[in-house]
């Protein structure tokens, strides 16, 4: 797996233009680490909840929740952040977020094996 996130300054708006910090995240998975995506039907498993800084008061959460799905294909997943601080603790939890979800594929490669313990 090869995780790129990438930092970019945007300008928002017609009228009262508004700057953004947009945070592009690439993962381009192995051949093995697809199929076990796909074999295991992990696609729609959420990585991250989380909320753009553009985002509505009442729009529902599920719109903006991060899935493995998301991130197949060598899709970009862009993420609006209101700061730079904002945006350089989003990189952080997503590195997180990745490093678990390479273990955890890991540990979804196989399935368990026979263990016997005498008491």
């Amino acid at each position: 797996m090869r995780v790129s996130i990438s930092h970019h300054v945007i300008r928002k708006g017609f009228i009262f233009k508004k700057t953004y910090h947009e945070v592009h995240l690439m993962v381009a998975f192995t051949h093995e680490e697809k199929q076990i995506i796909k074999q295991r039907g992990l696609l729609k498993t959420k990585l991250v909840d989380r909320r753009p800084a553009d985002a509505k008061n009442d729009a529902r959460d599920e719109k903006f929740e991060l899935r493995v799905e998301h991130l197949m294909d060598g899709q970009i997943d862009r993420f609006l952040c209101a700061t730079p601080s904002k945006s350089k603790i989003y990189e952080e939890s997503i590195l997180a977020v990745m490093g678990q979800m390479k273990a955890w594929l890991d540990d979804n490669a196989e399935t368990g094996s026979r263990t016997v313990i005498e008491l």
